[in-house]
């Protein structure tokens, strides 16, 4: 395990350096040592313990004040709800200038106790309803400042096959790999779904693999009892026993600790893998192969990290017929756009461009664009464009619709459409006709007073044209 500690440029950060390497040469008072400077003879010790005794006073570098200040500065950007104590992120300053000293304080002598997380609800992408653990202000601020501590230390201990909440890595690193495999013969995936992993995650295991890595005990001790806060929830008090919220900074660098055994093991096997989060793949040459090794890294799922494995969406399949952080292999080593993920899209657009929200075309309009960018922006490598083009007419019609329905009646929809160029007598046809919103925004007259190009004098960004100059400029710069 390699070791990195932060560089500090105040008296304070000098100091506890010293005092680390004066511990680590004659023992710290309390900690084995005598404490009195004499040399001792030293015992034979492990790698792993001499990295577990340079981490024996983490809690200084999170409590530090360059900590603490780049973690407000995330939690502040990041935004988010309130949790149960009602305190918005604009309020943790105030909080923070009244009670700066007595929270470093509690982080240094380990006595800092999280406040109860704040349950919610929200609907999954594929149906059901998944758990969010929303804490507080100060409670976020704590674990930004505990997660920049130790995600240095961790990060580089992990596996190079996976990809989720990693810093310099990502879902297109991870498509990267996959591909490379499947372009190499590996054209059968064992798609491995964890049910409800967040909400499963065992307290012991996973402290138990913290405490291999770590030494600082006040510092295990406050994850801890981050894992076991309670969740209000409906007005209820609810005790949890297992699982890590979804919802706060640490939860995702813990999530990798757990899994990074799961890793481990396929490595040792020789497998080619690619994991994203709890959302993993394996590569292999046959239906035959994969069977098998579903069976065994099920058992070890379940049987060493007592995690579950979700029998209904876990499959063996050719990659063709799976799909992986929404996007489809094909056996060439293409990707191409999963269909869920193109009809997800829809179901979003549906919801900004309801006939009935009451609000102005052109704010309609930005809020398209603000979705439709970041959406074609993450499967820019996806060979979609008939998908896209698709998806653009349907886009535009669904915009004809919302803006005819401004015009109320049959006068006010005829003056509209002559005003765009469209003869009188054809503009009282279409507006008398009686068709529903979706027949008139697909009317020979709608197309003509509402054009692409006027769509486009609104702000309207095409998918296609987006994604093209996506490529485009990522080919310049590989040249």
């Amino acid at each position: 395990m390699s070791v990195k500690r932060q560089q500090g440029t105040d008296e304070q950060g000098d100091f506890l350096d010293e005092a680390l390497k004066a511990s680590l040469r004659h023992g710290a008072p309390g900690e084995g040592g005598t404490g009195t400077g004499a040399y001792e003879e030293p015992q034979a010790t492990t790698a792993w313990d001499q990295d577990r005794a340079l981490t024996r006073y983490l809690m200084e570098e999170v409590a530090s004040s360059a900590n603490l200040n780049r973690a407000y500065k995330r939690v502040k950007a990041n935004g988010g709800a309130p949790g149960v104590d009602g305190m918005t992120v604009g309020g943790l300053r105030p909080w923070i200038a009244c009670n700066r000293e007595r929270l470093i304080a509690s982080l240094l002598d380990g006595s800092f106790r999280p406040q109860l997380v704040r349950g919610v609800a929200i609907p999954k992408p594929g149906g059901g309803m998944r758990q969010l653990g929303i804490p507080t202000v100060v409670d976020r601020l704590v674990q930004q400042a505990i997660a920049q501590t130790l995600e240095p230390l961790l990060d580089p201990t992990f596996s190079a096959s996976s990809f989720g909440f990693r810093p310099g890595r990502g879902a297109h690193d991870a498509l990267r790999q996959a591909r490379e495999y499947v372009a190499e013969g590996y054209g059968t995936v064992v798609d491995i779904d964890l049910e409800k992993f967040f909400d499963r995650v065992n307290h012991d295991i996973l402290m138990a693999r913290l405490a291999r890595r770590l030494g600082d005990q006040r510092l295990l001790r406050i994850i801890r009892r981050f894992l076991q806060a309670g969740m209000m929830a409906g007005g209820v008090c609810i005790e949890r026993y297992e699982g890590t919220p979804q919802g706060g900074p640490l939860s995702p660098l813990l999530a990798n600790v757990l899994l990074d055994d799961l890793d481990r093991e396929l490595e040792s096997r020789g497998h080619r893998f690619c994991r994203y989060a709890d959302d993993c793949n394996i590569y292999v040459r046959s239906q035959a192969a994969g069977e098998r090794v579903m069976a065994s890294v099920s058992q070890f799922l379940e049987k060493r990290l007592r995690l579950k494995v979700n029998r209904q969406k876990s499959a063996v399949a050719p990659v063709g017929e799976r799909q992986f952080l929404g996007h489809r292999l094909g056996r060439d080593g293409s990707i191409g756009l999963a269909p869920r993920s193109l009809a997800r899209a829809k179901d979003r657009l549906r919801r900004i461009t309801r006939r009935n929200r009451g609000i102005a075309l052109e704010r309609m309009i930005a809020e398209t664009n603000a979705f439709t960018t970041g959406w074609v922006t993450y499967f820019r490598h996806a060979q979609c464009l008939k998908a896209l083009r698709s998806l653009d007419g349907w886009l535009r019609r669904k915009l004809r619709c919302v803006r005819l329905k401004h015009c109320k009646r049959a006068k006010g929809i005829a003056d509209f459409l002559q005003e765009g160029g469209v003869p009188e007598w054809r503009a009282w046809i279409t507006a008398l006709s009686g068709k529903g919103w979706w027949r008139l925004a697909g009317s020979p007259a709608a197309h003509e007073a509402m054009t692409t190009a006027w769509f486009k004098t609104l702000g309207l960004i095409s998918l296609v044209d987006h994604h093209t100059a996506l490529n485009a400029a990522g080919n310049r710069r590989v040249r």
